[in-house]
């Protein structure tokens, strides 16, 4: 199957929290995008890993994703090595994206960083053909996204693009609020609050979205950063 977005999150719900909204409105225009997560969550502080498991498949069903997998990567300890690296590199040969999203380039959480590195290595290592992957004993051809870009998380970094989601929100919303083990609900009791787990992170969800939005002068958006110049066909595309 090839897909034109490849989405990967160092856990279950980065990707919903950082471009749940362009995933959304991409898949509503007719693309193909599929979610990878490179862990399950097991350090996370509230719920369990097959919680977490039957959420991510719960938002993935909210926002329409043909595919979702999960790698089972070491939480807090995956390293950005040979091993790993080529555990992605099959998934790139496997799916073939045109773009991919992934991780913030520097945030709160080690794993983002170490995660966003990562995947942009193995996207560039995925075109090499002195690199060789099989899967169920097939060689896989080589593939190289044409583009790699980096949603924002924790920190509030300067987009370098930002994405109109205001026909989509609501969808991204309700992909994160998917992870109802993760966040702050007022009808819970004796759980403990983590720096997600807050009504103020909760709403931040869409006032971060309204902000970016606000800066282009549309209801909500989402900002990615680039490893290259962004590039145009026209003037008159930009908005």
């Amino acid at each position: 199957m090839k897909l034109d977005i490849l989405a990967f999150g160092a856990h279950p719900d980065d990707v919903e929290l950082g471009c749940g909204g362009t995933i959304a409105k991409e898949i509503h225009a007719g693309k193909q995008i599929g979610i990878i997560d490179l862990t399950r969550g097991e350090l996370g502080t509230r719920g369990t890993p097959e919680i977490r498991d039957q959420e991510a498949k719960k938002s993935a069903t909210i926002l329409g994703t043909v595919i979702r997998e999960n790698l089972e990567f070491r939480d807090g300890f995956f390293k950005n090595d040979e091993a790993h690296q080529l555990k992605i590199i099959k998934m790139l040969r496997k799916y073939k994206p045109e773009i991919v999203f992934c991780n913030a380039v520097t945030d709160r959480h080690i794993d983002h960083g170490k995660g966003s590195q990562l995947v942009s290595d193995a996207c560039f290592l995925s075109g090499l053909r002195k690199i060789e992957t099989t899967i169920d004993n097939e060689l896989q051809d080589i593939w190289r996204p044409k583009l790699v870009y980096h949603y924002l998380q924790w920190k509030d970094s300067t987009p370098d693009f930002v994405v109109d989601i205001s026909s989509h929100i609501d969808v991204k919303i309700a992909s994160v609020m998917a992870y109802s083990s993760q966040f702050y609900s007022k009808n819970e009791q004796n759980e403990p609050i983590t720096p997600i787990a807050t009504k103020n992170f909760t709403e931040s969800v869409r006032y971060r979205a309204a902000d970016l939005g606000r800066m282009i002068g549309v209801n909500y958006a989402e900002g990615f950063t680039v490893e290259r110049y962004v590039a145009v066909g026209s003037i008159f595309n930009l908005i």
